[in-house]
């Protein structure tokens, strides 16, 4: 009988060899931690849907900065919700709002903490959609004026990054010129260029009050069962100056992921989202799943992908369980 010669079992006999052989891993500084910013001070609310996660004021949302640097998380995104609201999402640009003054404030508490600015309006509008209306669509190019307006207010904040998320036509070279053209062009622009019209950003519009009220934004973010299209979007953001794509949401998404790691050089972030997040919050409070094993074990499949970033309201935690395990 001739042996089988060919035994891959070899490699995973124990911790110590299947770690010399391991293709991929996480890494603190593969992560960005959302948080919410909010009108007035000493604010610190849980959001109900996502468990964890909270309502910060400014001085709150400061020291959450704080902490997440102590534990090596190089980034925060910042997203808000404004004191009030208009047709046009006008306080999305102002800046007193929470956002602006978030970003200025963390700026000058931790320098080194690179900060992500949110850029659209859907929180900003009484609509809840992500632009100027033209009855009852977005329209299109009247939009990126305002969506440009925004980009640069963050970036007079402070923010190192800008990621605008409204999914327009045009609104990455928008942005570039107009940053470019304020002496700001060491600006990172970091796309949602692959946003799927998602049933997963669920608890995020809750967190962020920013349910559109009425219809739906099928007509600008992406049909989930598109994937050559998804190609279509980065390369398109890329010859318009981006510097970083995205791809959100993640899990339901890795064949998207991957073919947009292959067939782009560019820089790729994944969004862990809040539908991911709460469905592991709720799973893991009911005794269903191991949340340790289950979070890292999602968040490495992201990784493995091919994504250079991960967005992810886990982030924290898996700082925590990362220098648990390497005995820091």
């Amino acid at each position: 009988m001739k042996l089988n010669t060919l035994r891959p079992r070899r490699l995973r006999r124990t911790n110590a060899i299947r770690s010399m052989v391991r293709e991929n891993s996480l890494e603190i500084n593969d992560f960005v931690y959302p948080i919410f910013v909010v009108p007035g001070t000493n604010v610190k609310e849980e959001i109900p849907s996502m468990p964890g996660q909270y309502h910060l004021s400014v001085d709150n949302a400061v020291k959450m900065a704080e902490e997440v640097y102590k534990l090596g998380i190089p980034a925060v995104e910042v997203f808000g919700l404004p004191e009030y609201k208009d047709e046009i999402g006008s306080s999305a640009w102002d800046m007193t709002s929470p956002v602006q003054r978030a970003i200025k404030a963390i700026k000058s508490a931790v320098p080194d903490l690179v900060i992500v600015g949110d850029v659209c309006l859907c929180q900003y509008t009484l609509s809840g959609h992500c632009g100027v209306l033209k009855g009852h669509e977005v329209d299109n190019d009247p939009t990126l004026e305002l969506i440009a307006k925004v980009a640069l207010s963050q970036a007079e904040a402070g923010a190192d990054i800008v990621a605008p998320s409204d999914m327009m036509d045009g609104r990455i070279a928008a942005i570039r010129e107009t940053l470019d053209k304020n002496d700001l062009q060491n600006v990172i622009i970091m796309s949602y260029a692959v946003k799927y019209a998602s049933g997963y950003y669920g608890p995020f519009r809750d967190a962020a009050d920013s349910a559109p009220q009425f219809g739906d934004r099928r007509g600008y973010q992406m049909d989930p069962a598109n994937r050559r299209e998804a190609i279509r979007e980065c390369l398109s953001d890329i010859e318009e100056g981006a510097d970083i794509i995205m791809v959100k949401p993640a899990l339901a998404y890795l064949d998207v992921v991957r073919e947009v790691m292959d067939r782009t050089d560019y820089p790729l972030a994944a969004y862990n989202v809040s539908g991911e997040y709460a469905m592991v919050k709720a799973a893991a409070a009911n005794g269903w799943i191991d949340e340790k094993r289950i979070v890292m074990e999602s968040l490495l499949s992201m990784k493995r992908a091919g994504s250079d970033i991960i967005i992810s309201y886990h982030a924290p935690d898996v700082a925590k369980w990362l220098k648990e395990e390497s005995g820091r």
